[in-house]
C-alpha cells in the first residue's frame, strides 16, 4: 500500500520544509540572510495552500518575496542590530597617549606604558625609550603605535 500524495499537498510540504531549514540556517549563523527566505517560502506556502497547484507561480512568489525583502528589510535591521562585537576597556586605549619604554625597532615588538600599565606595542617606524606614542589600534593583545 502506497501512500499517493498530489502536487499540491507535495509543494506545502516543500515550502513547510524550506521555512524551517532557512531558520534554522538563519538562527545558526545570525547574519538577517536566510530568515527573508523563510519569509518568502511562507508567501509561498499560503499561495499553495489556498490557489493550488500553480508550482511555477509559487516559486515565482518565493523568489520575488525573498529577494525584495533581503534587499529592502535586511539593511534596516543590520542597523539596529549589532554585530557581535565585543567592546571591552581596551578600545578606550585607541586615540590615547603612550610613552614607549622598550624600543620599537620596525617590524619587531617593544613596549608602551599608558595608564600605568606596560603593554606590548608594534609599529612602522623605529621608536626610541621615552618617546611619546599614539595608539592607532589594538591587533591582538598588542597596541599598534605610531610616534606622536
Amino acid at each position: 500500500m502506497f501512500l499517493v500524495i498530489d502536487t499540491a499537498t507535495t509543494m506545502i510540504f516543500i515550502w513547510f520544509a524550506v521555512i524551517i531549514i532557512a531558520g534554522v540556517i538563519e538562527a545558526l549563523t545570525m547574519d538577517l540572510s536566510s530568515i527573508w527566505f523563510s519569509a518568502g517560502a511562507f508567501f509561498a506556502l499560503i499561495f499553495a495552500i489556498f490557489l493550488g497547484e500553480l508550482i511555477w507561480v509559487q516559486v515565482l512568489i518565493f523568489i520575488i518575496f525573498s529577494i525584495a525583502l533581503l534587499l529592502v528589510l535586511r539593511p534596516v535591521f543590520k542597523r539596529y542590530i549589532k554585530k557581535n562585537e565585543i567592546k571591552t576597556n581596551a578600545d578606550s586605549l585607541v586615540g590615547r597617549n603612550a610613552i614607549c619604554v622598550k624600543p620599537i625597532i620596525d617590524g619587531e615588538r617593544g613596549e608602551v606604558k599608558i595608564e600605568g600599565k606596560i603593554w606590548t606595542a608594534i609599529a612602522n617606524e623605529d621608536i626610541l625609550e621615552n618617546e611619546k606614542v599614539v595608539v592607532l589600534a589594538i591587533k591582538g593583545v598588542k597596541l599598534v603605535v605610531r610616534k606622536e
